[in-house]
């Protein structure tokens, strides 16, 4: 019990630290009265690359921070907890790869938002139930669907203001990623029914007697910045 507790407390502190420093960050803004959205990812760009690691710590608003906090807290906690061994890898790849086809790939703007990173996070936990083959991890695949299917439609350019590029290229992260690691992290559970009891000699007689005698009674947003506006994720 104790253990659990422990793996359960682990799981959970990682993304509670990360959302912290993502709450500082904007508390700093306010604090400082400061825009720090220029440090965003600005496609095509040297000044760009920066973003590459600064863009998912940047909001908007509060709005746009709230509507990522909690995803980030429940998406983060799980891959900390089921896939605890390569949890960190997880989170480095997806963040690096959606950075970087961000920078190479999307509209000249400013991006940004940990809203790639949510994206990434939902397929890799869906896909990678699916490619393990384990039947409680494709329940937990389901479950995520339950929780964040409606955010399909953030891959496509519907909303303005918006940066569905990060959502899609995020989401392309997370599939690669729990490809790639498919083979690695929680084992499949095999459960051991022991040996199998030797049979006894039983006398059959008395039952069938008794039998013969009685009565038969049988009756389960990253954001995206045009050159003088914001636009979320």
């Amino acid at each position: 019990m104790r253990n659990k507790t422990s793996k359960f407390f682990i799981s959970v502190l990682y993304p509670v630290i990360f959302v912290m420093i993502l709450w500082g960050i904007k508390l700093f803004e306010i604090a400082d009265n400061t825009d720090l959205s220029w440090y965003g990812l600005y496609p095509r760009t040297i000044h760009g690359l920066l973003g590459i690691l600064t863009a998912p710590l940047l909001h908007a608003n509060f709005e746009h921070l709230i509507s990522n906090t909690l995803p980030l807290l429940i998406l983060g906690s799980i891959i900390f907890f089921f896939y605890r061994s390569i949890a960190f890898q997880v989170f480095f790849w997806v963040y690096l790869m959606t950075g970087l086809w961000v920078w190479a790939a999307a509209r000249d703007a400013y991006h940004i938002g940990a809203s790639g990173l949510i994206y990434g996070f939902v397929t890799f936990l869906f896909f990678s139930g699916i490619f393990r083959r384990d039947t409680r991890l494709m329940a937990l695949s389901l479950f995520v669907v339950f929780l964040y299917g409606g955010t399909v439609w953030g891959i496509f350019p519907i909303q303005k203001g918006v940066s569905w590029e990060s959502h899609m290229l995020g989401s392309l992260a997370g599939l690669i990623t729990a490809f790639y690691f498919r083979k690695e992290g929680p084992l499949p559970r095999k459960y051991d029914f022991g040996d199998e009891e030797e049979e006894e000699d039983i006398d059959y007689s008395e039952s069938i007697e008794n039998v013969e005698n009685s009565e038969s009674d049988i009756s389960i947003n990253y954001n995206f910045i045009p050159k003088e506006d914001e636009t979320k994720n």
